[in-house]
Order: structure tokens, then sequence, then C-alpha cells
């Protein structure tokens, strides 16, 4: 009878032993990854169009900073824009100050008139534009300033 018990240990052991070999080294074989196709062209083809776009921008920042007057003003400077009017698609009118005298100039493509020269002076204070001259001022008008007017006493009223 002891040879019974030793028996079956080792049917059990054997047991565990095939089980743990199975579980280590599968007898389906797994699939094989599939390669993974490159696309060059693709990659490529967003590169330079991330490139293109920012070097666009760059360009359009620069032309609006050109086209809107952002560059810094030099003091100390000897000529300086006091106003200018469009008066055309390409015409202008430029005041111009250097040293104690105003130039109304007419700036056209090309070419620069000397309009009128007049002793240097004080800008006049910006007055706000009227709305009594305009035709079709009603209700709206007259509701939108008064929520401006709301508006800024509760700002007033918060500070």
């Amino acid at each position: 009878m002891k040879a019974r018990p030793l028996v079956q240990a080792m049917a059990a052991l054997l047991a565990f032993a095939c089980c743990a070999v199975q579980a280590v080294l599968p007898t389906v074989p797994a699939p094989a990854a599939e390669p993974v196709h490159s696309f060059a062209a693709a990659g490529l083809l967003q590169a330079g169009f991330g490139l293109a776009v920012v070097i666009g921008l760059i360009f359009l920042f620069a032309w609006v900073v050109r086209r809107f007057g952002l560059q810094p003003s030099g003091n100390g400077r000897v000529l300086k824009v006091v106003s200018s009017a469009m008066v055309g698609q390409r015409e202008r009118v430029v005041v111009v100050e250097i040293g104690d005298a105003w130039l109304v100039l007419g700036v056209a493509a090309g070419q620069v008139c000397a309009l009128h020269t007049m002793p240097a002076g004080k800008l006049p204070d910006a007055q706000p534009p009227s709305l009594a001259g305009f035709a079709g001022t009603g209700a709206f008008s007259q509701k939108l300033v008064d929520s401006m007017a709301r508006l800024t006493k509760r700002k007033e009223g918060q500070a």
C-alpha cells in the first residue's frame, strides 16, 4: 500500500509538470505580426504642408504689422506723422511735423506734393461722433446708448 501513494504523488507531479510546460511553451503558434508599411511620401507631404503654413503665418503677421503701423515709434525722430487720411484707393493726405512746422502732403502712387505749410499746433481733442445727422436713428440707437450708460454706471458702482 505504501507504493500506491507514492505512485499517486508521482502522477500528480507529472501532471503538474505537463501543465507548467504547456503554459510556458504553447502548442499553437502565435500569429506573426504584420510588417508595418512605411508611407514616407505622406509624412513628407504633411511636414511640407506644416512648414508652408508656418511660413505663411509669419508673412501674414509681418504684413499686419506693416499695414496697421504696429511698429514701435522711435523717439527723437526729426520727422513725425501727425495724421493721415485716405482720399482715394491709392491717394492720401498726410500731416507731417518737422521741427515746429506742419506740412500737409498729398501722397499718390509715385509722387508726393506739398499742399500746405503751417505752424505746429496741438491736435484738437477727439469728439465722439454725433448720431443726430444719421437717417434711421431711432429706438435701437437710443436703447444701445441707454444700455451702455447703465453698463458704465454698474462698473463704476462695483469699483
